[in-house]
């Protein structure tokens, strides 16, 4: 479950152990009544999922981004942050299993204070420095080449891009055009900018630019492919998803709901970079760096399991030949261990020995 954004699961930790009471109360501080609470709202949450049997649908996370050198970040939504380094060595940064992320190459976020919600729907994360990554519990995100941090936080009404500044001012940039229906956008399904300042922002099947003066123009409308992959637990063809922009303004989107990436002129010419297969694998994001493009790539399952989604990385060369940098087989501890058993009965069943993310040892 979720809690204050902290993705804290029950299934990964006892609270009821001492040695984990200590280690939340000295890096989350949670502790007292904290502690008290999350307990209760953990026991509501599993009572709730008893009661109901439907929920919102769910989905892999969206988060990749590349920094000055070429180290790649990205999140797995089901151990979350990594880092694959410039010589290819990986390092889990974080336990939170967050959705979104933006890299801040300045670090102009390292020493800031961070947008916060008053109802505690969603919660922003900074992690390391030098760069510092940006990482969203409930929505994409983008730091600007100002060096300003846009994001879309659902409130009543139209959504909006807020802006905020290192220094803790927030303003609005701009208000998104509501639905063909006339009903205000409920989200967006990823965002970017561009190496000339603007902001791109995709949604259901656009792909939406705004302006430094916070005007939203739509550059591209993708169909649905013909005939394309069933991809589980998506119904949604085509969902674009994560997005990247180059100078010459050529956009780069995963396409989700048809498992495929797509390469757009600012004239609409369309070239489909990479077509997965029959699912289960889908990208969700993409990420440029020169001349390659880093894709993150999930394997979706019908469930709200998170360590059923399976992440890779990746790298597709400007002479259009792809290989697959990363795999989760390659990132310790990030899915847990399954175990066979045999019962009295002869009867062999499969359990699983969840790793805990707040153990010394259990990051890297």
């Amino acid at each position: 479950m979720r809690w204050l954004g902290r993705d804290l699961s029950a299934k990964s930790f006892m609270l009821t152990s001492s040695l984990n009471r200590k280690i939340l109360a000295k890096n989350y501080g949670i502790g007292g009544r904290m502690l008290t609470n999350l307990k209760r709202s953990i026991a509501l949450s599993i009572f709730a999922c008893c009661l109901i049997s439907t929920s919102a649908p769910a989905h892999p996370g969206s988060g990749i981004g590349v920094d000055r050198i070429g180290q790649i970040f990205f999140l797995d939504t089901g151990s979350g942050l990594w880092k694959i380094d410039a010589k290819g060595g990986l390092t889990h940064l974080s336990p939170l299993r967050n959705h979104w992320m933006a890299v801040d190459p300045n670090s102009g976020f390292a020493n800031a204070r961070l947008p916060t919600d008053p109802a505690g729907d969603w919660v922003l994360t900074k992690v390391g420095a030098d760069p510092t990554v940006l990482i969203s519990t409930d929505f994409p995100l983008a730091i600007g080449q100002d060096g300003n941090l846009y994001y879309p936080p659902r409130r009543s009404g139209d959504l909006q891009i807020l802006r905020t500044t290192p220094s803790g001012n927030t303003s609005t940039f701009a208000t998104l055009p509501r639905t063909a229906a006339g009903a205000p956008l409920e989200n967006i399904d990823g965002i970017t900018v561009a190496p000339d300042g603007s902001i791109y922002y995709t949604n259901d099947n656009l792909i939406c630019r705004i302006n430094s003066r916070g005007q939203v123009t739509t550059v591209a409308t993708v169909p649905a492919l013909v005939g394309g992959p069933s991809i589980p637990g998506n119904d949604q063809h085509p969902y674009l998803r994560g997005l990247s922009v180059d100078a010459k303004g050529v956009m780069y989107v995963a396409d989700a709901g048809d498992a495929r990436v797509l390469k757009i002129a600012p004239d609409g010419k369309t070239t489909t970079l990479l077509q997965l297969p029959q699912g289960p694998w889908a990208p969700t994001a993409v990420a440029l760096y020169r001349d390659d493009l880093y894709v993150l790539e999930f394997s979706h399952t019908a469930s709200d399991n998170r360590v059923e989604w399976m992440p890779r990385i990746r790298k597709i060369k400007s002479d259009g030949t792809t290989s697959i940098i990363v795999t989760v087989d390659q990132m310790p501890g990030a899915r847990p261990k399954a175990v066979s058993k045999v019962d009295g009965l002869g009867i062999r069943f499969l359990t699983y020995e969840f790793v805990n993310p707040f153990l010394d040892g259990a990051l890297h």
